[in-house]
């Protein structure tokens, strides 16, 4: 699907939440911005959540389902709403179609069906601004660099399109992005979450610092109680927002796998996890990927960065960490201490004082590949042979 497609889910069946993510979240381009279970919240939702599509699961009561179904649909034009049900009977679909629901899905459900349910609405709007792409940065520990690879990942890929990124705190209480970057904010992301309407552009604008290399920072709050007030709501309508008017945002975070951490994984494109080749970091992550893909999540959107290999790395190899994880690691970032406690400690990206080294290489090509995941080229002979030699180091400089 070359376009992104907003989705609302609405489902009050518990046990039908996990297939209907997976079935959404595994066509390309869907995200989905909004859960919903109960019927009476859908106008409210829809209107205060940029979205294109609502996807209303009907079972088990389809009559009192419907009934807010049609409301959304007659009231707003600009969300298709597709309907999804084990009943075929012709009298309940007739109702549907009369009220405004475009499609009438029955299960099992295939998910080609879905597919082009979804594909008539991009061409329906082919009108629509492209909606950017939004990159999770992940630490699976505390400490494992993911601020860092956060800011440094955002400025490579803001060179790459001249601006159009913003790299955004989630650490509501603790994040450092602001101090990483040497930026002082007038607004931070708790202005932005006061309002329970869809933000305007210049809210949003007005809300971001500008760094001297084009990359825009949205800052954590300035205080706790700020922190506390934020909504996994408040967090999707920033986040859907900041992709309208970006071609890539960045987030820094979250750590943990609450229901906004969860909110934010149903909008991203790309999960970045990060680990280091420790024990405790692999366990970490497989917890969070098992969790993942419990909750039916799409482990293709999600990619295992290795940070800080080389040197002294102690007994793990690459190979252990995907034998555990079962899952290929995508990027590994060279350790380079003195480089990154220098640029954290001067409030730089690596671009700006370190932009030979090659860690920052490494970031650069890492923002390449997820920019342009077509011009990848396949070396997996390479990588075998750096996998037999266990020459770790040599293994980062060898992948595309």
């Amino acid at each position: 699907m070359g376009r992104g497609v907003r989705v609302v889910l609405f489902n009050s069946d518990e046990s039908e939440a996990i297939s209907l993510r997976s079935a959404l979240l595994a066509l390309d381009g869907v995200k989905i911005v909004a859960e919903v279970d109960e019927p009476v919240l859908l106008p409210q939702v829809t209107q205060q959540i940029a979205s294109d599509v609502l996807v209303v699961h009907l079972d088990p009561d389809p009559q009192v389902v419907l009934s807010m179904a049609g409301e959304v649909a007659r009231s707003n034009s600009d969300i298709t709403v597709i309907a999804i049900s084990e009943c075929t009977d012709g009298q309940l679909i007739l109702s549907a179609m009369r009220m405004g629901i475009k499609e009438f899905l029955t299960k099992p459900l295939d998910s080609q069906e879905l597919n082009d349910a979804l594909e008539r609405v991009t061409r329906d709007r082919a009108d629509r601004p492209i909606q950017g792409k939004l990159i999770t940065v992940i630490g699976s520990a505390g400490g494992v660099g993911a601020t860092s690879l956060s800011i440094n990942l955002a400025v490579e890929l803001a060179s790459i399109v001249a601006g159009k990124v913003t790299v955004v705190d989630l650490d509501y209480r603790f994040g450092q992005v602001g101090t990483l970057l040497d930026v002082e904010p007038t607004y931070t992301i708790a202005d932005l979450c006061e309002t329970p309407e869809q933000l305007e552009v210049q809210m949003i604008e007005r809300a971001l610092v500008k760094h001297s290399t084009g990359v825009k920072v949205l800052c954590r709050p300035t205080n706790f109680a700020e922190a506390d007030n934020i909504t996994a709501a408040h967090c999707v309508g920033v986040l859907t927002g900041l992709t309208g008017i970006n071609e890539y945002v960045v987030v820094d975070g979250p750590s943990r796998f609450d229901i906004g951490a969860k909110a934010v994984f149903d909008l991203a494109d790309v999960n970045l996890l990060v680990i280091q080749l420790l024990v405790p970091c692999v366990r970490s992550a497989r917890r969070m990927l098992d969790g993942m893909r419990e909750a039916g999540y799409n482990l293709e959107r999600t990619h295992v960065i290795c940070n800080r290999v080389g040197g002294d790395s102690g007994s793990l190899s690459i190979e252990d960490v995907e034998a555990t994880l079962g899952i290929e690691v995508f990027a590994n970032i060279p350790d380079d201490w003195a480089t990154m406690s220098n640029a954290a400690n001067m409030g730089e990206p690596l671009i700006m004082g370190a932009e030979k080294s090659k860690v920052r290489l490494a970031v650069a090509d890492l923002a390449e590949r997820l920019h342009n995941p077509s011009s990848e080229t396949d070396d997996r002979d390479g990588q075998e042979g750096a996998r037999k030699s266990r020459s770790l180091f040599s293994k980062i400089f060898s992948e595309p």
